[in-house]
């Protein structure tokens, strides 16, 4: 491991020790790549705690140039962080004047619950959750005060859209809002009671205001879904994780594992806890850590992260990689099954944009789409691939592992 990616996993946390700051003085002694260590900063979202920590509590060898620029990069941070603060509360009042309920997660939020301190998260979004019912009148009222849609969709396609996909993006200005009626896009098979989700919100403290969230029992899960979608190919996704699981150490772990169990995700959960407890230290309960650490495919998953998390990636091979690693996330055989259907079938933007059909014609795109992506994907790893079956051995193994369904049936 580079001596950067060390530094940023000793500053990834609210909080450091005597040790960890001993080592983050002997690490910046032997010499560090600055230019190399705040890109990756920036990329994992972790920018705001390497400054505070450096600028706290390490500024011995740091040249002053390198002082200032780490204060300059906090102090910005800061003061966005604070200003999307002020549209979310803007925001809030608006759509609540409307008659629209909605839950603010992840950004301010998750940095004032979780970090005790805005300025210590790095986002650049605000993140809205609404009722399904709900996401065209707050379409329409985002943008009646001035907000452009990201997407320019027909009624036929939105509609498509709402039903198998589960975000819409919205800018003014410098300010993004993401919309989520789901935490998932439908084709990952994560089948979350929203119901029981807006029974269980809980109300924090933000700036002077007292705003409705999600409990931290559902924030832990979703967070550890989120992660998983994506990879977990940021740190700051896992600083999250544990910045959680310190704050909120006694939450109910039996309601968490029992829910994560019931929606075939706790692989998914488990993957998240031992991230957060390898990488970063978090203290989990010990009936919990024992779980997490006698699951064989989760420590597997977790050294695939470890490995590819300060690498870079490949877009091509990334696409494929990333199925598959969300196939060996899933523990259900019905799961991963699922998944494959739907990410072959559920049509996306891209495909709309890779050749428009008339409405009459749009079941055509159930045929289409997994074509499309053979031909985007599938012919370039086949040709560059030492082993070409190599992939369709290794999602064979995915979904069944060991076994042989058609043998053994």
């Amino acid at each position: 491991m580079r001596p950067e990616s060390e530094l940023l996993l000793c500053c990834a946390r609210s909080s450091i020790g005597s040790e960890r700051s001993d080592r983050i003085r002997s690490l910046l002694r032997d010499g560090i790549d600055w230019t190399h260590l705040l890109r990756q900063a920036k990329e994992h979202g972790v920018m705001p705690l390497l400054c505070w920590h450096l600028t706290n509590n390490c500024l011995d060898g740091i040249p002053q140039p390198l002082v200032d620029r780490l204060r300059d990069h906090f102090h910005s941070n800061a003061r966005s962080n604070l200003l999307l603060t002020e549209e979310l509360l803007s925001l809030l009042d608006l759509l609540e004047a409307r008659g629209i309920r909605a839950i603010p997660f992840k950004g301010p939020a998750l940095a004032a619950s979780v970090y005790g301190n805005i300025a210590l998260r790095q986002f650049c979004d605000l993140d809205l959750f609404v009722h399904a019912s709900e996401v065209s009148k707050t379409r329409d009222l985002l943008i009646s005060v001035g907000y452009q849609p990201e997407l320019n969709l027909t009624r036929e396609r939105e509609a498509a859209f709402l039903r198998y996909q589960c975000e819409l993006l919205f800018r003014r200005d410098r300010v993004v809002v993401e919309i989520q009626w789901r935490i998932a896009p439908r084709y990952f098979s994560f089948p979350l009671d929203y119901g029981r989700l807006w029974e269980r919100v809980q109300p924090i403290a933000l700036g002077e205001r007292e705003v409705l969230t999600l409990s931290p029992e559902d924030s832990l899960l979703i967070l550890c879904v989120h992660g998983a979608k994506h990879v977990w190919e940021r740190l700051g996704w896992i600083c999250d994780v544990a910045e959680l699981v310190r704050v909120y150490n006694q939450m109910d772990w039996r309601r968490v594992i029992d829910q994560a169990r019931e929606l075939g995700s706790e692989r998914m959960l488990f993957l998240g806890l031992f991230l957060a407890s390898d990488l970063l230290g978090a203290a989990l309960p010990v009936e919990v850590s024992q779980r997490v650490l006698a699951n064989a495919p989760v420590k597997t998953l977790g050294a695939r992260v470890r490995e590819r998390l300060f690498a870079e990636t490949d877009g091509v091979r990334g696409f494929i990689q990333s199925s598959l690693f969300q196939l060996g996330a899933r523990e259900r055989l019905r799961d991963k099954l699922h998944y494959c259907l739907r990410l072959a079938t559920t049509t996306t933007i891209e495909d709309w944009e890779f050749l428009p059909l008339p409405s009459s014609l749009a079941f055509l795109y159930y045929s289409l789409r997994p074509l499309r992506l053979v031909r985007k994907y599938g012919w370039g790893l086949l040709q560059r691939a030492p082993d070409p079956f190599r992939e369709i051995r290794v999602i064979r193994g995915k979904l069944f592992g060991a076994c042989n369904p058609w043998r053994d049936r």
